[in-house]
């Protein structure tokens, strides 16, 4: 029996107050999330975040919850009863989520009931961060170490350009092109500091010295997140077949005085609604699943931006959730990874 973990961020139990300041408290409580010495870590969570964010945060999860609880979980189970169909008996497959329910340690105990002493770790995140595969990489290791009997593991590395994830994103976004053709698409990744990519550069000469740095991926910053998001939006705005100046990459979600990488997913809205775009497409090619980033930060909050800043239409494009096109590609990757 081989078993087949599906790892993704995490999310609250509710959208209350309490339950997202438990699932603040364990995300930000991690060193490779807020990277900060772990006196100024402690003081900043519990004196500043904790105390004031948890009441904004709900009322925004508020918004996106669904009958069934957070889109996030519910995409994730629904995908796994979507691989776990199409795998058949020889695998067992779960869900486990870095922070909150159900987690990665309650994930591996249901494998090795199970019978799986083989566990392919797919974390679904298509580009590489320290902050989420690398910490989720982490905590697997961790927990399956505690066992007496620790189950052989594999890792799917980040598949930013594999062609199944290209495929299947471009499947589920063709449609939305054809129904509402736009004068722009902008693909919109998830935010970092700057420092986290610096820290990615091997060569130490690379990262953020030009302006060009990420047009390529090579020795130096093959582990460079922004790098990866640009390759993805190159693959799929090829697979899409979107002429050039038709589309731009910004990068979404940024916290805190730090810099992040640019270009600044709300500062682009605002800037192509004033060079005239009215109707803009989004693609969130970072996410497999939706979640708040995706229905609240860009469906709501995105919309509402670019509509009072001349816009008249923004559309967000669903992400994979359990389309059968990302079922397929999620079997065809652990297959390959099994086989290594």
């Amino acid at each position: 029996m081989t078993g087949l973990l599906l790892c993704n961020l995490g999310t609250p139990d509710q959208p209350t107050p309490g339950a997202v300041r438990r699932y603040l408290r364990e995300f930000l409580s991690d060193p490779r999330v807020l990277d900060i010495n772990p006196v100024g870590r402690w003081l900043l969570l519990n004196l500043i975040i904790l105390p004031l964010r948890p009441r904004k945060s709900a009322v925004l999860y508020r918004k996106i919850w669904t009958g069934r609880g957070s889109p996030l979980l519910g995409h994730g189970e629904d995908l796994v009863a979507a691989v776990r169909a199409r795998l058949g008996v020889e695998w067992a497959v779960e869900l486990g989520m870095r922070y909150g329910r159900p987690s990665i340690a309650a994930a591996l105990e249901k494998l090795r009931q199970a019978g799986a002493g083989r566990v392919v770790v797919f974390p679904l995140f298509p580009q590489y961060a320290a902050s989420t595969t690398g910490s989720t990489v982490a905590e697997v290791c961790r927990v399956a170490g505690r066992e007496w009997i620790s189950p052989t593991l594999s890792f799917v590395e980040a598949f930013y350009d594999r062609p199944a994830f290209i495929d299947a994103f471009a499947a589920v976004g063709r449609p939305v092109l054809e129904t509402e053709p736009p004068d722009h698409v902008l693909l919109s990744f998830h935010g970092l500091p700057e420092r986290h990519l610096r820290n990615t550069d091997e060569s130490g000469r690379h990262c953020l010295v030009k302006a060009d740095c990420c047009a390529r991926i090579g020795e130096a910053n093959r582990n460079c997140y922004r790098a990866q998001c640009f390759a993805t939006a190159r693959a799929l705005a090829a697979r899409l077949g979107l002429a050039d100046g038709a589309w731009s990459v910004s990068f979404q979600s940024r916290l805190g005085r730090a810099r992040w990488i640019h270009p600044y997913t709300d500062a682009a809205i605002a800037q192509l609604a004033a060079q005239g775009k009215k109707r803009l497409v989004v693609f969130c090619p970072a996410f497999v699943a939706d979640c708040l980033e995706t229905l609240e930060e860009i469906g709501i909050r995105g919309k509402e931006q670019f509509l009072a800043a001349g816009g008249e239409r923004l559309t967000l494009v669903p992400s994979l959730n359990a389309s059968p096109a990302w079922a397929d590609a999620v079997v065809e990757i652990v297959c390959e990874a099994r086989a290594n």
